[in-house]
């Protein structure tokens, strides 16, 4: 392989390129969306995923206001029970 370093930088293909992209008329590109049936149920959602947002916003509103309180006992025998069986 040779190496010219006194080669033009005008021979570059990708500047090539570019350059006749330029000339070109812009095209109006518009982006289209289309949402089949059944992804317009998706977002609807089921009645389980709301009522599980429902109890999400629940706890937030109890853990802003202080009122939450964990049950350390409940959460350590779940945790022992976790280990334990896998």
């Amino acid at each position: 392989m040779k190496i010219n370093p006194y080669q033009s930088i005008q021979q570059n293909p990708y500047r090539k390129q570019v350059e006749q992209s330029e000339k070109l008329p812009e095209a109006k590109k518009v982006d289209k969306l289309e949402i089949s049936s059944q992804a317009l149920e998706m977002q609807k959602g089921n009645p389980l995923e709301k009522a599980r947002q429902e109890k999400v916003e629940a706890l937030k509103k109890q853990i802003e206001s202080g009122e939450y309180r964990v049950d350390k006992e409940a959460v350590a025998q779940k945790m022992y029970d976790f280990w334990n069986n896998n």
